[in-house]
């Protein structure tokens, strides 16, 4: 029995395996390749709804052209009809020689086979919402582009979060390694006779404190990866590596004016938001130009009779001029709404014209602030290099212990990971 459990177990191990489905393979990814993952259909779903909105639209404006087109109907009836004149106020007909016609008339039969169109031929409203419709479509047509640059931006932030995160891991590394390398030369130099048991002990504390802060970047660079397949909507057991290192380069300075008039032309939430306040400004229109006449026309043409075979062909057609009166003041109210959102959506375009010279001087702000940061990493190495100089030729001069030779070395390294972090080369540091 035992023998016989144990192949069934083994046989339903192995099916298991067979039927698992294959581990994901590994996704090497550029900023661009990432950027593309994510605004595709397939990709992040606000660029789906985007996608969806945008048909919408260009539904709702074919909906408000059709105000323009024939309205065209057809039917086709038999009926058989018994009707009371007195219901229809007929009491009584006199007829000649002493007849009367009866109250009752029928049952008699009635063919109908018509076709009946309706076209509005001037409305000056209805000119002014299609106007707006088409303003609208625009206006999702710029928000469409401004949700993909929306998610590029919020892609690139978390593809440089898993470059930083991927750096912070390598000079994590190099740490360990470094503290490794100080606790071999301390234990050799207390071998010799030439060091202390406490500089061993110190240098134990290192590789620990060291160890630790690997485990958090670790733990942070599985976290950015996570959070970098979620943006551009892919599974979130995809293994990632990432290709282009970070890396520096000096940016020719740009001028405030020159940066703002580029955003005004270019950026996309910018002009949804101009056409959105165009179609505030169409519909108040449409809403004015309600109290002028319409003007329509109207036409059926069919065949009628007792029966399919004696139904004879008639017609009827005209125009028709509707003017306004009075409906309650139901437009005017209308109108006053949509001029008070007609004042919102300026009030919303002036207001993100100035977060847009904010984020303009936000940005320039740290884009200076950034490389500043790189040459005072700079500085710094060339300041750990000369202290590590320095307090060699003192240890060999037998002015310092070891300790300080140690102390400058992990300063220097530290430095050079500060310099490689700061200019993308971390991955060349720890080769």
């Amino acid at each position: 029995m035992k023998k016989t459990a144990l192949i069934l177990l083994c046989a339903t191990t192995m099916a298991a395996a067979q039927t698992a489905p294959p581990p994901p393979q590994l996704l090497r990814l550029s900023l661009k390749r990432a950027v593309e993952i994510a605004t595709s259909p397939e990709g992040s779903v606000r660029v789906f709804f985007a996608l969806e909105a945008l048909r919408q639209a260009k539904s709702r404006s074919a909906q408000s052209f059709s105000a323009f087109l024939p309205d065209i109907e057809s039917s086709v009836s038999q009926r058989n009809n018994n009707v009371n004149l007195a219901a229809n106020g007929i009491t009584s007909i006199q007829l000649p020689f002493g007849f009367t016609f009866p109250h009752i008339v029928g049952p008699f039969n009635v063919f109908d086979a018509r076709a009946t169109a309706t076209m509005s031929l001037f409305a000056f409203s209805d000119i002014r919402r299609y106007q707006a419709s088409k303003a609208t479509v625009r206006a999702v047509e710029a928000d469409r582009s401004a949700t993909n640059d929306d998610v590029s931006v919020q892609v690139a932030r978390a593809y440089l979060a898993a470059q930083r995160a991927d750096a912070a891991l390598a000079a994590a590394d190099a740490d360990v390694a470094l503290a490794e390398t100080l606790l071999k030369e301390a234990q050799d130099e207390k071998n010799a006779g030439t060091g202390t048991g406490i500089e061993v002990t110190r240098a134990r504390v290192q590789l620990l404190n060291q160890t630790q802060l690997q485990l958090v970047a670790r733990n942070d660079r599985h976290r950015s990866h996570l959070q970098l397949l979620r943006v551009m909507n892919v599974p979130l057991n995809v293994p990632l590596e990432l290709e282009g290192p970070l890396a520096f380069q000096a940016e020719a300075k740009t001028e405030f004016e020159d940066a703002r008039k580029t955003a005004l032309e270019h950026r996309f939430d910018y002009k949804a938001q101009l056409h959105r306040e165009e179609t505030a400004r169409l519909t108040s229109s449409s809403v004015t130009f309600e109290r002028l006449p319409t003007v329509a026309g109207f036409a059926d043409y069919g065949s009628i009779g007792s029966s399919i075979n004696n139904a004879f062909p008639t017609r009827t057609y005209g125009l028709e001029v509707k003017v306004p009166i009075f409906d309650g003041g139901r437009r005017d109210e209308r109108r006053v709404e949509t001029q008070s959102q007609l004042r919102q959506t300026a009030a919303t375009t002036k207001d993100l014209r100035q977060q847009i010279e904010l984020d303009i001087r936000l940005a320039m702000d740290s884009l200076d602030s950034s490389a500043q940061q790189v040459k005072v990493a700079e500085e710094a190495l060339g300041l750990a290099e000369s202290e590590l100089a320095q307090a060699r030729r003192r240890f060999a001069a037998g002015i310092s212990n070891g300790i300080e030779v140690t102390d400058a070395q992990t300063r220097l390294t530290r430095a050079r990971v500060d310099l490689a972090q700061a200019t993308g080369t971390i991955r060349q540091f720890v080769q």
